[in-house]
């Protein structure tokens, strides 16, 4: 059966049209709906140019309300049925009541080789510590911050003289190359890690 997914966005959604590009033919999943904390994201034109549908729960409308702010998530999400949640730059902390309702149908990509450097920063926290590796990780989204069962990884070297800036972008491919394999075998009800890349 293919499955309903459903990806959360906050700027240009480049993650968003690496899974929504790749979700034709034989895939087994496709996406029902782009949903944004801002009405301004990027992303989210290019998801209509795209033929799919979307929503807006703008954040700044629900100040020190998080929980008011993912009941309407909530509300957006069940009305498009998502059998997947997947998080593309959702520039949002959802509190453990929330991803316990979707536990073990959450997935998020994060700009690291986790369990390394959760939170921000991260391409520049992978330099400070003179790391010869870096990359990103899909995983389970729990109600720990960047915690989770890592799905897969994608591994870049670090080489001489590169800033954050050089390793965001040598990252950022292997991201959207990653995303699309992970979500795959995950919608096929395979869980075993997806490894790309040998840095």
């Amino acid at each position: 059966m293919t499955k309903r997914v459903a990806i959360l966005i906050s700027g240009g959604g480049s993650n968003m049209v690496a899974l929504a590009r790749a979700m034709t033919d034989d895939y087994p999943a496709r996406p029902c709906l782009v949903l944004s904390n801002r009405p301004d994201a990027g992303g989210l034109d290019t998801a209509r140019d795209m033929g799919i549908a979307t929503a807006v729960v703008d954040h700044r409308n629900f100040k020190n309300d998080r929980h008011g702010f993912e009941l309407e998530v909530q509300k957006a999400l069940e009305a498009a049925k998502p059998d997947i949640i997947c998080l593309a730059g959702f520039m949002r902390i959802l509190t453990p009541e929330f991803t316990a309702g979707w536990a073990g149908k959450m997935l998020n990509i994060h700009p690291s080789l986790l369990p390394k450097y959760k939170g921000l920063h991260t391409h520049a926290r992978a330099l400070e510590a003179g790391d010869a590796q870096h990359g990103c990780s899909v995983h389970e989204v729990t109600g720990e911050l960047d915690g989770g069962r890592v799905l897969g990884q994608a591994r870049v070297p670090v080489l001489a003289g590169d800033t954050p800036d050089d390793l965001a972008a040598r990252v950022l491919p292997f991201e959207h190359q990653l995303y699309p394999a992970v979500l795959k075998r995950f919608a096929s009800g395979d869980a075993t890690p997806v490894m790309l890349g040998g840095g």
